[in-house]
């Protein structure tokens, strides 16, 4: 029999959006993981199923990791069936699992990607007929065995998706409230930040809570992991749940149990605050957030302290409109300035328009991508005392 892919070495490709594969390589590396290539969407590493179902449970920033199976050239859909039907697909998994397939297709002979998924199926289907003499199930859902196709013209490369469900989605957040901040990018937030968990984390504008609950989640060295439950790597033969329960293990020794400072996270709705909590108790961080209904204005914020404050307005792309928003970005300078002293101070925004009303100047500008809006992280250092010069009013 084949060796189990918890022994044997393959490819592994970890995908995340373009402007996170700085922090997710940063923190493969803080894995001790040697990185093989860095692609545009995403870091290839080498090593087996058990290396991916690490990364699985460790990884903020990402949002799929997957297993190389198979790489080859096809250029028709006929090539798809004879390459993947050829695939040992009964050491994989059983053929009373359920399985299905995803996609990345960009080849002239497919209009509908979901005809190369139906090939690709099929010629699984058709492989365990003549192996076992049944079929699996397969449909939409990624809750069992999940099959990631990646076909580029002739370049044909075939995964097993060990995330099951992407872990972009890292399992606390039940009430997303309105327009959440998606949670990679929350975590990818907080780390740029550079926030010293040994000081204050103030989130003003905190909505459904995803970036204060990322901060408290690294605050005390909590791995997604420990709050999600279900993988895709649970249901492919070789596994066992020692595996898994060995990572959680010396991931939950690692674990801090507190803070020095509570983390701030305000809103103005009591329904924001609610959600918040709810998925701040999921991940098991209430304890360590103080929810403060108020207007972003008075925020408590501990004066004297080199933390960090930061700010997701609305920006007139879903919400709101620009002209009503302008009063309120003038209001976030104001805060900046006459509470904020010695803070770093952060401005998330899609609007670099809007922005201009904050009316600091900007240390650092860096690009991230909310959806398919393009925003910035803008950083203002607020000093206290002498150094106020530096709030100086943009033109």
């Amino acid at each position: 029999m084949k060796t189990s892919i918890f022994e044997q070495s393959s490819d592994i490709l970890i995908t995340c959006a373009p402007d996170l594969s700085a922090l997710t390589g940063r923190e493969i590396n803080q894995l001790s993981i040697p990185i093989k290539e860095i692609l545009p969407h995403g870091i290839v590493v080498e090593g087996t199923a058990q290396t991916a179902m690490y990364l699985c449970m460790h990884l903020r920033t990402a949002n799929k990791v997957l297993f190389l199976l198979k790489e080859a050239k096809a250029d028709t859909p006929d090539d798809l069936y004879r390459i993947a039907k050829k695939i040992e697909w009964d050491t994989l998994f059983p053929n009373d699992t359920y399985f299905s397939i995803d996609s990345f297709v960009q080849n002239s002979t497919i209009r509908d990607t979901r005809f190369a998924n139906v090939k690709c199926k099929d010629a699984i289907a058709d492989y365990f007929v003549t192996k076992t003499g049944k079929r699996p199930d397969s449909g939409p859902l990624r809750d069992k065995v999940v099959i990631f196709l990646y076909w580029r013209e002739s370049d044909l490369s075939i995964y097993l998706d060990l995330s099951g469900e992407p872990i972009s989605r890292h399992g606390y957040r039940i009430n997303p409230w309105k327009a959440p901040m998606a949670e990679p990018l929350a975590a990818a937030v907080v780390m740029t930040t550079e926030w010293d968990p040994s000081t204050p984390f103030i989130n003003p504008m905190c909505g459904s809570g995803t970036i204060a609950i990322e901060a408290a989640l690294m605050g005390i060295q909590k791995i997604p992991g420990l709050v999600r439950k279900e993988y895709g790597f649970q249901h492919i033969l070789g596994y066992e749940q020692s595996m898994f329960d060995a990572i959680k293990n010396l991931a939950l020794n690692e674990v801090k149990s507190d803070l020095p400072f509570k983390i701030i996270a305000s809103d103005h709705d009591q329904r924001a605050l609610d959600a918040a909590k709810e998925n701040a108790s999921l991940a098991g961080v209430e304890h360590l957030i103080d929810f403060v209904l108020s207007d972003f204005q008075d925020t408590p914020v501990e004066p004297g302290q080199a933390g960090v404050v930061v700010l997701n307005p609305e920006y007139g792309e879903r919400l709101g409109n620009e002209e009503s928003l302008e009063l309120t970005y003038k209001e976030i300078g104001d805060f900046f300035k006459q509470k904020c002293g010695g803070y770093k101070g952060f401005v998330f925004t899609g609007n670099l328009d809007l922005a201009k009303f904050i009316g600091l100047k900007p240390k650092r500008k860096i690009k991230f991508y909310s959806a398919k809006i393009e925003c910035r992280l803008m950083q203002y250092e607020l000093y206290a005392g002498t150094k106020r010069v530096v709030f100086k009013t943009v033109e």
